[in-house]
């Protein structure tokens, strides 16, 4: 599969959580009932991010040189790595710490987490 980089500049900087080897998809934007809305057949995926710039306005994506280049007004999007970023916590210890920097009184109402052993 031929490759080439393509370099997107964006005017605001990307999702922080955005990282390198992510997936990229940009779909087409259409109008519906007054509202842009995007179909998930107008998704394509486009490649793997391999570089982010400082700020995060520019990212450069390796792609297959045989898909088109998103245009200026297409949705941009990016998925992770399921093997990479799972989402449980993994371990036999935690702590976790709560500081409210308000000077008005809180009340927490609820913690919750997924903690998997790693081993046993």
């Amino acid at each position: 599969m031929p490759s080439a980089i393509a370099t997107l500049t964006f005017t605001n900087p990307v999702n922080a959580s955005l990282q390198i080897g992510d997936t990229v998809y940009y779909s087409t934007i259409s109008l519906s009932g007054g509202f842009d809305t995007v179909l998930a057949s107008n998704t394509t995926e486009f490649g793997i991010v391999n570089f982010i710039g400082p700020g995060g306005f520019i990212v450069k994506i390796v792609y297959d040189d045989t898909i088109a280049l998103p245009t200026t007004s297409d949705y941009i999007s990016f998925a992770k790595d399921k093997q990479v970023n799972s989402s449980s916590l993994v371990g036999y210890y935690a702590e976790a710490k709560f500081i409210n920097n308000s000077k008005e009184e809180a009340e927490l109402f609820s913690v919750g987490s997924e903690v998997t052993e790693s081993s046993k």
